[in-house]
C-alpha cells in the first residue's frame, strides 16, 4: 500500500512537470535552437529537483505511514479539504520525512494560508511549533516562513504561539532574517509580537548590525525605537556604524550618529570607523565622520591610516579629501607611505595625485613593515615592478624613484617575471644590469643572466645594455695560481651551466654571448660541456676565427664610452653621434625585443 501510494504522489509531481513542459515548449516555439536546448535543460533539473524533493526511497516510504504520505502530498500540493479530511489521523503530523521536516515545516512554506492553518488545527502541531529541522541550517517553522517571505504564515504562526526568540541552526533570529530579507513588515510584526531588537546570532552580530548593512533607514529606525544599541559591537569587535561606513550607506552612518553611536570606535583589528569608510570610498560618509570629529590619523593594528587603504583601493577623491587630514608623524609611525598602498593596488591616479602632493617617491618601509615581505621589499617601485605593473613603474620612474634601494633589485625582479617593457624602462633609467643578488646563488658572473637563459629576448636585452659578459668566462680551472683567489668561493659561469636543469641550454648561451665579446677562453670544464651540444661546431668556428674589425672596433668604442654614457638618451641623441652610429654602438640589429615588436 506504501509503495502504490508512492506512485500516486510521482504520477501527480511527474503530471505538474508535464504541463509546465508543454507550456514551456509553447513559449520558445518561436526561439532558436540553443534557447530551446536551454529551456530543456531547465526543465530537466527542474524535474530532477521535484523528484528529489518528493520522492521517497523504498526504504523511508516504509518507515512512514500510508495517512504521513497523504498529509505530506496535500501539504505539497495545497489540498486544504484532503488535510482536513486527514485531521483525523494526528498521529500523521508528528511524523518526520526523509528530508528531516514535519508537516508543520512543510506547511510554514506553502503559500496558501489555509495550507497552514489547517495543519495547525491538529492539536499535536502545538508541541511542533518548535521544533528545528533535521537539516544542518536546524530551520523552524517560523524561520522558514520568514526565509519565504511569506508574512501571513509569519502572523499566523505567531498567533499560534510560536516564539520570537528561537534561533535556528545558525543561531539566527526570526528578527535578523526579517532584517536581512530587506522586509518592515515582518520586522515591525515580530517586534509587535515581542522580539529583541539587541538578540544576538553566533557572531555577535545583532538586527541593528544587519540594517546598517543593508542601508533599510526605515528598519533601522525601528530597531532602534524598540531597543536596539548603537554602540553593539560583533565578535571583531564592529558597531552598526562601521557596518554602515563598510559599505557606504552614509544616510544610516547619519541616523546612527545622531543617535550616539562612536565615531572613533575602532574594531579588534584597530580598524576605525574612518577606516571602514576609506576602504569603501563613499566621500559623502567620508565626509559625514570627518564632520563629525573621525579621527585620519587614527592607525589599525598593522599601522594602516584610512589614507592607505583608500589609496589601495584606488578611491581617487577619498585619497584627495585624507591628504590635508593626514600627518606626516602618523606616516612615519606608520611606518609605509600611501605611496606604497596606491602603487601595491595599481593604481596609477592615485599615485599621481600623492606624488603631485609631494609624498616622497622613495620613501622606505620601515623594517617591522618589510619583514612582512618574504622579499624585504622596501620601495613602491618594487611594489609595482613585481605586480608587473608597466604605467604605476613609469610614473614611479619619471618621479625620480631610484631602481636599487630593495635587497632584491627591482631589475632582478623584472627580468625573473620576463618583463620586457618594465626592463627597458628601468634599464633607461640607468640601473645596474651587472648587480649582485647572492642569497640564492653567490655567482662570480653577475645574476641578471640566470634569471633568462632559456629567454634569448630578455638576455640580449641585458646584453645590449652592458651585460658584463666577461665575468661569465672567468674561472679558475685552467690556472692553478687562481685557487686561492676570492673567486674560488663564487660559483663560475661553467659550473653553474653545469647543472642538470640547465645543461641543455649551455650551447645556445655562450653562443649568444659571444656576440658580445672579442677572444676570449673556454675552459676544459666549460668546454666538455660544449663539446656535448648541437651548437659546439659553430661556437669552435667562432673561436678559431679573427673577429670582424668592425665588432672589435664597435666593442672599444662602447669601453670608451662607458655604460653610463651609452645608456645617457642626451649624449646618444645628440649631433655628435650620427643616428647609424648610435644604432651599431648599442646592438639594434641583435635587439630581438624591437624587432618582434614587442
Amino acid at each position: 500500500m506504501v509503495l502504490s501510494l508512492k506512485g500516486v504522489y510521482q504520477c501527480a509531481s511527474e503530471t505538474s512537470f508535464i504541463h509546465m513542459s508543454i507550456s514551456r515548449t509553447m513559449y520558445t516555439h518561436e526561439e532558436d535552437g540553443e534557447d530551446e536546448l536551454s529551456d530543456y535543460i531547465t526543465q530537466l533539473n527542474i524535474h530532477e529537483s521535484c523528484q528529489e524533493s518528493f520522492l521517497k526511497s523504498a526504504a523511508s516510504l516504509a518507515a512512514e505511514t500510508d495517512e504521513n504520505l497523504r498529509v505530506l502530498a496535500a501539504i505539497d500540493q495545497g489540498e486544504v479539504l484532503v488535510l482536513t479530511d486527514l485531521l483525523k489521523g494526528s498521529g500523521a503530523f508528528r511524523e518526520w520525512d526523509s528530508r528531516g521536516c514535519l508537516p508543520l515545516h512543510r506547511a510554514a512554506v506553502q503559500p496558501v494560508l489555509e495550507v497552514l492553518k489547517t495543519v495547525l488545527r491538529s492539536a499535536t502541531q502545538r508541541l511542533s511549533l518548535e521544533e528545528r529541522t533535521a537539516a544542518a541550517e536546524g530551520e523552524t517553522p517560523l524561520t522558514l516562513a520568514v526565509i519565504a517571505g511569506l508574512t501571513h504564515n509569519v502572523r499566523t504562526l505567531l498567533e499560534h504561539g510560536a516564539s520570537p526568540h528561537n534561533t535556528n541552526g545558525k543561531k539566527e533570529s526570526p528578527l535578523m532574517l526579517a532584517v536581512k530579507a530587506g522586509s518592515y513588515e515582518m520586522t515591525h510584526l515580530l517586534i509587535t509580537y515581542g522580539a529583541w531588537a539587541e538578540q544576538v546570532c553566533w557572531r555577535n552580530w545583532t538586527a541593528t548590525h544587519e540594517a546598517a548593512k543593508l542601508g533599510n533607514t526605515d528598519i533601522l529606525m525601528l530597531l532602534l525605537r524598540n531597543g536596539g544599541r548603537v554602540n553593539h559591537k560583533d565578535v571583531t569587535g564592529a558597531t552598526p556604524l562601521a557596518v554602515a561606513a563598510e559599505y557606504g550607506h552614509a544616510h544610516i552612518a547619519e541616523v546612527l550618529l545622531s543617535c550616539g553611536s562612536r565615531v572613533n570606535s575602532q574594531a579588534c583589528n584597530g580598524e576605525s570607523v574612518l577606516l571602514d569608510a576609506a576602504g569603501s570610498g563613499n566621500t559623502a560618509c567620508i565626509q559625514l565622520l570627518l564632520d563629525n570629529g573621525a579621527d585620519a590619523n587614527l592607525p589599525n593594528a598593522t599601522g594602516h591610516l584610512p589614507i592607505h587603504k583608500a589609496a589601495y583601493a584606488g578611491h581617487y577623491q577619498a585619497v584627495k579629501m585624507l591628504i590635508p587630514l593626514t600627518t606626516k608623524k602618523a606616516i612615519k609611525e606608520a611606518g609605509q607611505s600611501p605611496v606604497h598602498s596606491a602603487a601595491e593596488g595599481g593604481h596609477r591616479r592615485c599615485l599621481e595625485l600623492l606624488l603631485a602632493h609631494g609624498f616622497d617617491v622613495n620613501y622606505r618601509m620601515d623594517a617591522r613593515k618589510s619583514e612582512t615581505y618574504r622579499d624585504m621589499r622596501r620601495t613602491a617601485l618594487y611594489f609595482a615592478v613585481s605586480n608587473g605593473d608597466v604605467e604605476c613603474t613609469r610614473i614611479l620612474l619619471a618621479s625620480g624613484a631610484k631602481t636599487d634601494l630593495d635587497p632584491l633589485c627591482c631589475l632582478l625582479v623584472a627580468v625573473r617575471s620576463g618583463c620586457y617593457d618594465i626592463v627597458k624602462l628601468l634599464l633607461a633609467s640607468k640601473a645596474d644590469v651587472n648587480r649582485y643578488f647572492t642569497v640564492v646563488s653567490d655567482t662570480l658572473f653577475p645574476t641578471a643572466l640566470q634569471y633568462c637563459l632559456k629567454d634569448e629576448v630578455m638576455m640580449r636585452l641585458l646584453l645590449n645594455n652592458g651585460y658584463d659578459v666577461e665575468k661569465c668566462f672567468q674561472c679558475h680551472h685552467d690556472n692553478a695560481s687562481d685557487t686561492g683567489d676570492e673567486g674560488q668561493r663564487k660559483i663560475p659561469f661553467c659550473e653553474f651551466m653545469s647543472l642538470c636543469c640547465v645543461l641543455h641550454l649551455s650551447g645556445k648561451v655562450v653562443l649568444t654571448l659571444l656576440d658580445y665579446t672579442s677572444h676570449v677562453h673556454i675552459c676544459s670544464r666549460l668546454g666538455a660541456i660544449l663539446e656535448k651540444q648541437s651548437e659546439w661546431p659553430e661556437i669552435r668556428r667562432v673561436l678559431g676565427t679573427p673577429r670582424s674589425l668592425g665588432h672589435l672596433c664597435r666593442l672599444r668604442m662602447r669601453r670608451s664610452l662607458t655604460l653610463k654614457r651609452l645608456n645617457n638618451l642626451e649624449i646618444m641623441n645628440s649631433l655628435i653621434i650620427p643616428p647609424g652610429l648610435q644604432r651599431f654602438l648599442l646592438y639594434q640589429e641583435l635587439d630581438l625585443y624591437t624587432s618582434t615588436g614587442s
